[in-house]
């Protein structure tokens, strides 16, 4: 069969994955493992020394693997940080202790996507993610209060993508599940000023 390969820099490290499924698995660790800088790369041995024509000694996992991930000289803070944010996510319950943790995120910004008139989530129900909920106003006029009462609550960053609009709450491991109910109050109070 056709290796199944896949990105995973947004979901890594934030629920239990069959990686027997994928022949490669690439995560940038800059959202769920430590500071941009570092990627994780899962390659099954059988894929490898595969590739048809050359490639650059730095594209080649080969390469890699040989050198014990040090064919070049690793970004040693990234690294550091990472293994810091893996022992804090061991600390949570691992993997199965954040999965918890983000479905509860997850479950409570839909609900109130869902429950509030003003919203509406921009993925259908089956693909929505648990690290990214999108979702968009109903009617721009209500777009400046929102925004004001999101400052006002010392939320920032929940800016949609610039070519699809709307608004995108980021829910990566580390942010406590306290910060998305200041955002579900957000959006509760901007129903009862409309």
């Amino acid at each position: 069969g056709i290796p199944m390969v896949c990105d995973m820099s947004s979901d890594i490290f934030s629920r239990k994955l069959d990686f027997s499924q994928f022949s490669i698995i690439y995560a940038g660790a800059q959202k769920n493992m430590g500071p941009a800088g570092t990627t994780l790369v899962v390659v099954k041995e059988d894929i490898l020394g595969k590739v048809s024509r050359e490639i650059p000694s730095m594209l080649d996992y080969q390469t890699h693997i040989g050198k014990d991930s040090m064919f070049n000289t690793p970004p040693v803070f990234a690294v550091y940080t990472s293994m810091l944010t893996l022992r804090w996510l061991k600390e949570k319950g691992g993997v199965e202790g954040i999965q918890k943790l983000n479905e509860e995120k997850a479950a409570l910004i839909y609900n109130e996507i869902d429950r509030n008139p003003l919203f509406e989530g921009f993925a259908a129900v089956e693909d929505r993610s648990m690290m990214n909920a999108t979702f968009n106003l109903k009617d721009e006029k209500y777009k400046d209060l929102f925004e004001d009462l999101a400052k006002a609550a010392h939320i920032n960053g929940i800016n949609g993508h610039r070519s699809v609009g709307g608004y995108r709450a980021s829910m990566y491991n580390a942010l406590p599940l306290e910060s998305v109910q200041t955002l579900v109050n957000v959006m509760k109070e901007l129903e009862t000023q409309a």
